[in-house]
């Protein structure tokens, strides 16, 4: 009974002190969020990206994101800038999964033209893609319509 006791004792001296050195250590605040939406009717230019700017400007189109795509930087915005991979299915996953579907990466990035600020990021991995590139700039176009345009 008697070593119940001293570990209730030393239990709540172990708790008390560990509360008391966590309210003297100084309390960091999480950083106000930088991203800010864009408003709808933004005039955006698509950087070059290897070729990814063709399906990404289609699927913009297609999805009805309310921004204009414009054909010179210096008329725009807003920049989007990105990468995008494609790797072939490999003759193993041919024959051994029967499939020849691609397996797909992209990342997109808006920033304002004027200030450099990041506005919003977008990353994607599709994997047996039946659509190559398609897909992935599909599925870019729809994230930055639901996440990062305003609506009016």
């Amino acid at each position: 009974m008697k070593h119940w006791r001293l570990f209730g004792v030393l239990l709540l001296w172990t708790t008390g002190y560990s509360e008391s050195a966590r309210s003297q250590q100084p309390q960091a605040q999480a950083p106000a969020p930088a991203q800010t939406k864009i408003p709808a009717g933004s005039k955006v230019f698509v950087a070059p990206m290897g070729g990814f700017e063709t399906p990404l400007r289609k699927a913009i189109a297609d999805k009805k994101v309310p921004i204009e795509i414009v054909e010179q930087r210096e008329q725009a915005e807003y920049e989007i800038t990105g990468t995008s991979e494609s790797r072939k299915a490999s003759t193993a996953k041919k024959v051994i999964l029967g499939s020849w579907h691609s397996d797909e990466e992209a990342s997109i990035k808006v920033a304002s033209v004027k200030t450099g600020e990041m506005v919003y990021a977008y990353a994607v991995h599709k994997q047996d893609s039946a659509h190559g590139q398609r897909s992935t700039a599909e599925a870019c176009a729809k994230h930055l319509k639901d996440e990062a345009v305003t609506t009016k």
